[in-house]
């Protein structure tokens, strides 16, 4: 049978449990952990009793009421498009709550319900088994009926969950239960044990032979090998709660990285990006359709990348390519900010090349070439790229690492121009000439909330009456009206006779004298840049332990 002949959910999961194939479904319990399991390849979801009340903070004792936990696999049901399975406990009551359960259900869109022969409220298998008291076959069975009796869809699924191991009872009373759950209309069912190895499942698989699909969660007996369940012709295989008990992990994982720390940035290049709970939240339809219904405007951020020059210091490297493609960790340089670049939303790239041009990757971005690059610095690159500003743009070197949470600083800026600065970077660790930056105040957690100006970028870290608060790392974004400052600072250097040996440095002290604002961003290192082969060692380690 295949799945991809179902037209509609229910149908997609009577397929599962009819399949000649063993087949596995995932737990989720809300929205984005449903559209993860999607994504990730499984062909359906169960949505766990366990699961769902411990994302409302309840326990599995029936605490959640069955309207908030159908709320929620509402949500389930529109995040993905693969057929869900509700755990149901026992039905939430007698034949009448599961009557309304089923046609709720129905209603919204959920595929199929297990329910469970134990008594309302229930108790997790786990906790107590063997002291749980089983309920009536007879009453069970009417609740199995009653559910079959109120679906409108004839492919809705009833899975009928024998707990007689749980309880302590033996094979043949598991298999009495079944068999009565089959007969009273049950389309699966799903034998259960707390036992750490497979016994009791294969005995019983070997028993049932065939006679409805049968269905495990192998919750306690997790190492025995998926053959063994092939082989005893299991139908369908849950994986229970190891989404839920993974997030918890990792959020008590951050919680105490974050308590400890006291900020935040232990923590950000080893979690999701908001971008990427954006995209499981579906932020790129909403995107398109505000395209289709929306007329306003909207920009698009852009990054140019200079990336020119050989590299002084580095010429027995660089004999067959720029700076920029030297290979970090097997990885260019390049290569490597761009997909930085990508991954915090920044798909429009535009690189300034200059020296073996040729070997940049311009599939993935805008090549510009300095066909002057060795008789020019910066700002002749940058000048070159003027046909592609835009009103919002990070410009920046192209030979520099930084963690990830350095560039988101720089794009949540609303500021006409920003600028990072670092402001641990001591003289003996920068290699070249640094870019020293004075600026209006230090780098003052009392000083929160207020801006800090640039007043000068210098390649002194002294002067005669201060000292430099910091060293500007090569990263600039602009907004707005920034693009018509920075677009006068060029036109007004270029008439220079010394234009061609500029650099960003004095692009941002023209700014400055022009009485332009470049608020200051303070970073505490997390950043390198490559100008010798000792940092590009350093920025092999940097790249495996940062850059993320």
């Amino acid at each position: 049978m295949s799945l991809n002949q179902q037209k509609t959910n229910p149908s997609k999961l009577k397929a599962l449990l009819l399949s000649d194939n063993l087949e596995f479904i995932l737990e989720a319990h809300n929205g984005i952990s449903a559209r993860i399991a999607e994504e990730a390849g499984f062909s359906g979801i169960w949505a766990s009793g366990l699961a769902l009340s411990a994302q409302y903070g309840v326990r599995d004792n029936n605490e959640a009421s069955w309207t908030q936990v159908v709320d929620m696999v509402e949500f389930m049901v529109d995040a993905c498009n693969i057929p869900i399975l509700l755990d149901g406990d026992t039905g939430y009551g007698n034949f009448n709550n599961m009557r309304r359960l089923v046609r709720k259900l129905e209603q919204r869109g959920v595929s199929g319900v297990c329910i469970e022969d134990k008594l309302f409220p229930k108790t997790n298998s786990f906790i107590s088994g063997e002291r749980q008291e089983l309920a009536d076959i007879d009453e069970f069975c009417g609740k199995i009926a009653a559910g079959k009796d109120s679906q409108t869809d004839d492919d809705f699924c009833v899975v009928a969950r024998v707990e007689a191991y749980i309880a302590g009872w033996n094979t043949a009373e598991a298999l009495r239960r079944a068999e009565a759950y089959r007969k009273a209309g049950a389309d699966a069912i799903l034998i259960h044990s707390a036992h750490s190895e497979a016994d009791q499942i294969i005995e019983f698989a070997h028993e049932w032979a065939g006679r409805a699909p049968l269905v495990i969660v192998p919750t306690k007996y997790y190492s025995t090998p998926t053959k063994v369940f092939r082989d005893a012709k299991i139908n369908l295989v849950i994986w229970a709660n190891h989404l839920i008990r993974s997030s918890v992990t990792a959020m008590q994982d951050t919680a105490r990285k974050i308590q400890l720390k006291e900020n935040l940035v232990e923590v950000e290049d080893d979690i999701a990006t908001v971008k990427e709970i954006f995209r499981l939240q579906g932020a790129d339809e909403l995107q398109a359709a505000e395209k289709q219904y929306f007329l306003g405007t909207k920009r698009e951020l852009k990054a140019i990348l200079l990336a020119a020059a050989q590299g002084p210091g580095l010429e027995n490297l660089t004999a067959d390519r720029p700076k920029v493609m030297l290979p970090v960790n097997g990885k260019p340089l390049l290569v490597r900010l761009i997909d930085q670049f990508k991954k915090h939303g920044i798909d429009n790239l535009t690189v300034v090349g200059g020296y073996k041009h040729e070997t940049i990757p311009s599939k993935k971005v805008e090549l510009i070439v300095n066909d002057l690059h060795a008789k020019t610095g910066e700002l002749t690159s940058l000048l070159c790229a003027k046909k592609s500003f835009t009103d919002d743009m990070v410009l920046m070197y192209g030979d520099v690492l930084f963690r990830g949470y350095v560039l988101r600083s720089l794009i949540e800026s609303d500021r006409e121009i920003t600028v990072i600065v670092d402001s641990q970077m001591l003289q003996s660790d920068a290699n070249g000439t640094p870019d020293y930056a004075y600026c209006s105040g230090p780098d003052d957690r009392s000083l929160w909330g207020q801006d800090i100006l640039l007043q000068e970028i210098s390649d002194q870290s002294c002067t005669e009456n201060s000292s430099s608060d910091g060293r500007w790392i090569g990263m600039m974004r602009v907004h707005g009206e920034g693009r018509k400052w920075i677009e006068e600072a060029l036109d007004q250097l270029s008439e220079n006779n010394k234009f061609s040996t500029f650099d960003m440095k004095d692009l941002l002290n023209k700014l400055v004298l022009n009485g332009r604002p470049i608020r200051v961003i303070y970073i505490h290192g997390h950043w390198i840049n490559v100008n010798s082969l000792q940092d590009l060692e350093r920025a092999g380690e940097f790249a495996a332990n940062h850059s993320k």
